[in-house]
C-alpha cells in the first residue's frame, strides 16, 4: 500500500525539471506581491464556514468513542470504508481530529463539554492504553481497540502530528483538571533521542519491532519541520538545535517561481497548520511561509500548463497524493512521482487556504459549483476526482479533511496558530533554532464559545452523530 511517507522516500531522488540540483541549500527571496492575499468576503466566508463545519463532522462521527481513534478514510455519504481499510485509524488523522474537536466547540457545532468529554478519552487511551516503542506510535491501529495495522511502524512523523493535536488540546482546554496534565504525559514520555537512532542530528523514519529502526531518515526538505521542532523544544528528550539545519534544502523552480521543496504540495502544508512561520525567518535567511505561498502557485501554474481543459483551468487547480482512478498516488510537479493523469485533489487547494486564499477559494468553489454532489457532500471534498477519465471518488481521507478544516481556520481566524504557538516548546524551539522574533505576541487564553453558525447556503443540514 502506498502511504504519505512514501513521498518521502522519493524525495531524496535527483530534483528534476527546472530544478536547481547543486543548490541544496539557499534563501528564498521574499517577493511582496507574492505576500499580499485577498481578503475574504463575506459570501467566500460562508462558504468556507460551511466547508469547516462539513470536515469537522468528519471527525466527530468517523471515531471511536472508546479510544478516540479517528478512521483514516470513509465513505461520502457516512459509512466505512469498503475493504481492508474499513477498520483502519490513522495517527495523524487522530492528530487533526482533536484539534478538529476544539475548531467544533469554538464553532458551537459541539458544547464544550462534549468537545472535552471526547479529548480526554482519546488522551487518556493514548497516556494509558495504546501501545507504544518510548513514546512513539504506530502509523496504523485497529480503530476499537489500538491494536497495529497492516504491519506498520511505530512512525515519528505520524506520532508527530499526534502530539500537535494534543498540544492543541492543552491550550484550548486549558482550564479542564486532566486534559494539560495528559497532554504533557504523552508529549514528555515521547524520547526524541532514541529516534535518532544514533545519528547525532537526523530523527528516522520510524521503527519496527523485532526488526529495527526504519533506513530512511527525515533528512530533506518536507512535512518535517514539526516533527524537528517538537523534538528540539522537547523538555525531557530534546535533540540539538542544530538539527534544524541538518536536512536538505533543495532549490526548485517552476516558471517565475523559486522556492525549496522536496514533494508534492501537501509537504508545504502539514507543518504549518500548526507551527506559524509568517514574518520569521530561521537562520538560512528562510520564509517558511512565503516559501509554501510559492509552492502553491507553482502548483497552479504547473496544472494549467497541462493542457487538461476537462480537468483543469482556468479556475480549477490541485495535486498532490491523492486517491486516483489506480487507487492512492503520489501525484506531483517533480517527475520523481506519479505522472498527472488528469486527478484533481481538491486538498491541494484548500490545505493552502491558508497562504493563498485568492486562488484556493475560486478553484473549491468552482470545483463545487461545477460537479456538485460528485464532489462536495456529508463530509466537504471526496479525496480526489478525474474528469477527463469519469472517475469520482467515493470516499473522503481523514488527513486531508483534517488539513481542509485546519487551513481553513487558520485563515480566518487564525486560531489553530494561536493554540498550539502558546505551547512554551513550539515557542522555545523556534528561538533555540535561531528563527527570528515574531512581529507581534499575542497570549491565548481558553476562549468562550461560540454561538452557533447560521446557514447562509441552500444545502442539506449536517447533523453530527453525537
Amino acid at each position: 500500500m502506498i502511504i504519505r511517507a512514501t513521498a518521502l522516500l522519493l524525495a531524496t531522488l535527483p530534483i528534476v525539471s527546472g530544478a536547481a540540483p547543486d543548490a541544496a541549500v539557499g534563501p528564498v527571496q521574499p517577493s511582496p506581491v507574492e505576500d499580499q492575499v485577498a481578503p475574504v468576503s463575506a459570501a467566500d466566508r460562508a462558504f468556507l464556514e460551511d466547508l469547516e463545519h462539513r470536515s469537522f463532522v468528519y471527525f466527530w462521527e468517523q471515531a471511536d468513542h472508546g479510544t478516540g481513534l479517528v478512521l483514516d478514510r470513509a465513505r461520502v455519504d457516512g459509512g466505512r470504508a469498503k475493504g481492508p481499510s474499513r477498520d483502519i485509524a490513522s495517527t495523524a488523522a487522530t492528530g487533526f481530529g482533536l484539534t478538529a474537536i476544539c475548531i467544533g466547540a469554538e464553532h458551537g457545532w459541539v458544547s464544550k463539554q462534549e468537545a472535552a468529554d471526547r479529548v480526554r478519552t482519546t488522551l487518556e487511551f493514548f497516556a494509558d492504553k495504546a501501545e507504544q516503542e518510548h513514546g512513539w506510535f504506530y502509523h496504523w491501529m485497529d480503530v476499537s481497540t489500538g491494536n497495529r495495522k497492516w504491519d506498520s511502524e511505530t512512525s515519528s512523523i505520524d506520532t508527530a502530528f499526534l502530539l500537535a493535536g494534543v498540544l492543541t488540546t492543552a491550550q484550548y482546554f486549558s482550564s479542564d483538571p486532566e486534559i494539560p496534565k495528559l497532554a504533557d504525559e504523552i508529549y514528555n514520555r515521547v524520547d526524541f533521542q532514541w529516534m535518532l537512532n544514533g545519528d547525532p542530528l537526523l530523527l528516522s523514519h520510524g521503527f519496527v519491532r523485532g526488526k529495527g529502526f526504519l533506513k530512511f531518515k527525515w533528512e530533506t526538505y518536507s512535512e518535517l519541520g514539526l516533527l524537528y521542532l517538537l523534538a528540539i523544544g522537547s523538555p525531557t528528550h530534546p535533540i540539538p538545535a542544530e538539527s534544524w539545519y541538518a536536512w536538505q534544502r533543495p532549490l526548485y523552480q517552476y516558471e517565475s517561481y523559486d522556492f525549496i521543496s522536496g514533494g508534492p504540495l501537501f509537504t508545504h502544508q502539514y507543518s504549518q497548520a500548526w507551527i506559524d512561520f509568517r514574518n520569521r525567518r530561521d537562520r538560512g535567511f528562510l520564509d517558511f511561509f512565503l516559501n509554501s505561498v510559492k509552492a502553491t502557485r507553482a502548483n497552479r501554474q504547473y496544472s494549467l500548463s497541462l493542457n487538461l481543459p476537462s480537468t483543469f483551468g482556468p479556475d480549477i487547480w490541485g495535486i498532490t497524493a491523492s486517491d486516483g482512478p489506480r487507487g492512492y498516488r503520489i501525484y506531483g510537479e517533480i517527475k520523481s512521482f506519479e505522472p498527472v493523469d488528469g486527478t484533481v485533489a481538491p486538498a491541494a487547494a484548500a490545505g493552502s487556504l491558508m497562504f493563498t486564499p485568492d486562488i484556493s477559494i475560486v478553484a473549491l468553489k468552482a470545483m463545487r459549483d461545477h460537479f456538485g454532489d460528485s464532489v462536495f457532500g456529508r463530509y466537504g471534498f471526496v479525496d480526489g476526482y478525474n474528469p477527463t477519465l469519469q472517475w469520482f471518488d467515493t470516499d473522503v481521507v481523514g488527513i486531508d479533511a483534517g488539513i481542509t478544516l485546519l487551513s481553513a481556520e487558520n485563515l480566518l481566524t487564525g486560531n489553530v496558530w494561536r493554540w498550539f504557538m502558546a505551547n512554551e516548546p513550539a515557542s522555545r524551539a523556534m528561538d533555540l533554532a535561531g528563527f527570528s522574533e515574531p512581529p507581534h505576541a499575542i497570549p491565548v487564553k481558553e476562549t468562550k464559545k461560540a454561538a452557533p453558525k447560521k446557514k447562509r447556503r441552500s444545502t442539506k443540514p449536517i447533523e453530527p452523530h453525537i
